[in-house]
């Protein structure tokens, strides 16, 4: 059985929790919640808390998403910006921006799957939602995502491109 493996195993990691057993792939891997060997079974649905924008840097929950993401846990990655998706609501530039995220989650677990179409979908979806979002929004250069996910489009870019969240110091 494969699984995702990371683009750059060496990217820095933005959390200190540890990664689950494996990658989730619906159909080839027990499903995380449902069955009872799946690497959540019995846990809670994960509940992230909403947190203003500009303090991004203090939620746990956030970081950790985009460190799933980054290292090929998309679906687990999903259901983390899923619960900030519905905790900040669907109209607001934060939900806009976490269900972009969402999206293009779903896209690499389509595209590692075989199902270009689906993740090409996916992927414009995510274009529309992150152009709606300033261009540099909760750590992530939007516009620098922006061009990557264009270029990916007309197929002169192998992947979707890792989130990479700013570290350097603010002042406050």
């Amino acid at each position: 059985m494969t699984e995702p493996t990371p683009l750059d195993p060496t990217w820095p990691r933005y959390s200190p929790h540890p990664f689950p057993s494996y990658r989730y792939i619906p159909g080839q891997t027990p499903h995380p919640r449902r069955n009872p060997r799946g690497h959540s079974h019995g846990q809670p649905e994960p509940r992230p808390e909403l947190f203003p924008a500009a303090q991004w840097e203090r939620s746990d929950d956030y970081r950790y998403g985009i460190d799933l993401y980054n290292f090929g846990y998309w679906w687990e990655s999903h259901e983390i910006f899923e619960g900030l998706w519905h905790a900040a609501g669907r109209d607001s530039v934060q939900g806009n921006f976490f269900q972009s995220l969402i999206q293009l989650a779903a896209a690499n677990l389509k595209r590692f799957m075989g199902h270009d179409a689906a993740a090409q979908r996916l992927v414009h979806a995510g274009i529309i939602r992150l152009q709606n979002v300033p261009s540099a929004y909760m750590g992530i250069d939007i516009m620098h995502i922006l061009t990557a996910l264009h270029t990916y489009c007309v197929g002169q870019y192998p992947h979707l491109p890792l989130l990479r969240l700013d570290q350097r110091p603010r002042s406050i």
